[in-house]
């Protein structure tokens, strides 16, 4: 299994007994979607092995205690300690609506309601303060931040997002 084919689900940040049990912070708004998770990959390296979970709990919203088969002591935790942990895209809860993730939406037509077709989503760059879509238009590097009121419609079967943004944030680009 490769990155790629998989998302982040969270990540392992602490050990939890002597016996090698674990502390997974889920990186998710939905936590309890993933209590009865039978295997997830781990980041070891540049690699996702497969680990299988004999038991596991949720405690404090976000935080999955797990005990992994074969991880039996301290040390043997503290080998997979500070590791991503991944599972495969076809495990995502499917989202409808003007809902969508991010990998979901690259290769996406935008269309604005006021200036017409701007380009193709690209990337998302999710590292500033506010998450952007990035945009192709001809070779022009567009920007348009992921503001649920800026978002009118995602359309999945036609590859589109419509969005309506303030008079003037596509023609800083253009001009």
């Amino acid at each position: 299994m490769q990155t790629k084919d998989c998302f982040y689900l969270g990540k392992i940040v602490k050990k939890h007994s002597f016996k090698g049990e674990v502390v997974i912070k889920l990186d998710t708004d939905e936590p309890h979607l993933y209590k009865n998770l039978e295997s997830v990959f781990v980041e070891l390296g540049n690699n996702l092995v497969p680990f299988f979970i004999e038991k596991s709990s949720l405690s404090k919203s976000t935080m999955f205690r797990v005990k992994f088969e074969g991880v039996d002591t301290e040390s043997d935790a503290e080998a997979i300690l500070r590791s991503g942990i991944y599972l495969p895209l076809t495990q995502l809860p499917k989202l409808t609506g003007d809902k969508f993730y991010y990998h979901e939406v690259i290769g996406f037509t935008v269309k604005d309601l006021n200036f017409g077709t701007v380009g193709t989503i690209i990337n998302i760059n999710d590292s500033a303060a506010q998450p952007l879509f990035e945009i192709d238009r001809d070779g022009i590097e567009l920007f348009i931040p992921m503001i649920d009121d800026f978002i009118k419609k995602v359309d999945r079967e036609n590859k589109t997002i419509e969005v309506e943004t303030p008079e003037g944030l596509i023609d800083l680009y253009i001009n």
